[in-house]
């Protein structure tokens, strides 16, 4: 099996939906001599902010001389992003290498009666097999929707859970009210054990206590109090907080926006679980240094200065908030275009009304998915807001109108789906450079 063959069967179980329930993981694993059983992992859950804390806590640890693991999802531009050791995708052929070997047990479990693993649970396999045979020292685990039933919480002791900001999102799968949603999220907690959360909304919160207290968890809630952000720009932020006690002054992170500074105290709070509780070697030079060095890219991400251009994955009603104040502090001086495309099982009014008064100009598009909302369908939806709208039914198109219509001095906005600004960010970045892509489409944006 080669990679595109590997890729295509992988995204060939896509058919067999989203199942939650461990049963099915279990028995897969079992078959694959049980990978995950010896790895030491930080497990983490969330509504947003999961893929940026567990990116900041994996740099921190290998920057301390770890073999880390991460596993993410979904991926930006190519599958291999979703599995990674110490900032390195998973190589191709090995990737091929072990998804022969999972469609073969798999083949088996269906002739024994099984159901057929989903798509989440084949990638879930694929990379606890590939961190167990690289033996790697702790694995950065990242829930793929809920916790209580998600193919990751077949972990049955993680070293921690982490549960960052949960808000209403998957609302078919996980529950209507936010104390069903903690309910599903809360289930990554294990027995005497210890838990890191943000300080959640009230019917969050009590939830996470609740379940904490009932395993005999010890529950450590960030503290934002001592927080104080001394400068922040789209290409650099730099703070001091009060964590557990510990003082740190001037800390530098590379990402935007203050919801990404709540997400880097999130992971020192579980790195100091981590020192304290769990007797792992990292120093503070590896946490200045690692934190300024982690990288995550799709997340208020800088593609172009002329004009500026940034790609965003705010897909929920949490993830526009976070960009919406984004938006009101670091583009204040610009005129923005908005490039917005979304998921019809998403809160689509939600995040408008969040994110248009904003703009001043607004392209509708499609992404790439089965799910997408049509980009006739969206303007619609934007027609009440009273700003200019354009529609571009494919991505590219989308590319180019918005370098047409923004002048060179102010700022063009991809956001709304991951899907999407996969795409744009393929179009731009893997070109030979910008310039070439806007040579190539004959893009000359207005003075």
């Amino acid at each position: 099996m080669n990679y595109q063959e590997a890729i295509a069967y992988i995204h060939g179980t896509y058919k067999f939906g989203s199942k939650l329930g461990l049963e099915n993981i279990n028995y897969l694993l079992n078959m694959l001599n049980n990978p995950h059983k010896d790895l030491k992992v930080i497990h983490v859950a969330g509504t947003n902010g999961k893929g940026s804390t567990s990116s900041f806590m994996h740099s921190v640890l290998k920057t301390a001389g770890y073999k880390v693991g991460l596993y993410t999802s979904p991926y930006i531009e190519e599958f291999t992003e979703r599995i990674q050791i110490n900032g390195e995708k998973i190589p191709k052929q090995r990737l091929a290498d072990i998804i022969a070997i999972v469609k073969e047990k798999i083949e088996i479990m269906v002739a024994e009666g099984k159901n057929h693993p989903t798509e989440f649970e084949v990638g879930t396999a694929l990379a606890l097999v590939y961190f167990a045979e690289e033996k790697t020292d702790f694995v950065v685990l990242e829930v793929g929707m809920g916790g209580r039933l998600d193919a990751t919480n077949v972990i049955e002791n993680p070293l921690l859970s982490v549960i960052t900001p949960i808000d209403f999102d998957h609302m078919e799968h996980l529950g209507d009210t936010l104390e069903k949603i903690a309910f599903e999220k809360a289930g990554i907690i294990k027995e005497n054990n210890f838990v890191v959360s943000y300080p959640q909304q009230k019917e969050a919160l009590e939830v996470i206590k609740r379940d904490a207290y009932d395993k005999n968890s010890h529950l450590l809630i960030t503290n934002y109090d001592e927080l104080r952000i001394h400068h922040a720009t789209i290409e650099e932020q730099q703070f001091s907080v009060e964590i557990l006690g510990k003082q740190y002054t001037d800390i530098k992170i590379s990402l935007a926006g203050q919801h990404q500074v709540y997400n880097c105290c999130m992971a020192l709070t579980a790195l100091e679980v981590l020192r304290r509780h769990r007797g792992i070697d990292i120093n503070d030079e590896a946490i200045y240094e690692g934190l300024k060095d982690t990288k995550w890219i799709g997340r208020l991400e800088v593609l172009d200065k002329n004009p500026l251009v940034i790609i965003d994955g705010a897909h929920n009603l949490q993830g526009a908030t976070a960009l919406k104040h984004s938006v009101e502090t670091l583009l204040k001086n610009y005129k923005v275009t908005l490039v917005v495309a979304m998921l019809k099982d998403k809160d689509v009014k939600g995040v408008l009304q969040h994110l248009i008064p904003l703009v001043d100009k607004v392209i509708a598009t499609k992404p790439n998915n089965p799910r997408a909302m049509e980009a006739d369908d969206l303007a619609k939806e934007l027609v009440i807001f009273g700003k200019e709208i354009y529609v571009c039914n494919k991505i590219e198109e989308a590319v180019k109108k918005a370098y047409e219509v923004t002048t060179s001095d102010d700022a063009i906005v991809f956001a709304g789906s991951l899907y999407m600004i996969g795409e744009v960010r393929s179009l731009l970045v893997n070109c030979e450079n910008i310039i070439s892509y806007k040579e190539r489409f004959k893009i000359s944006p207005v003075k």
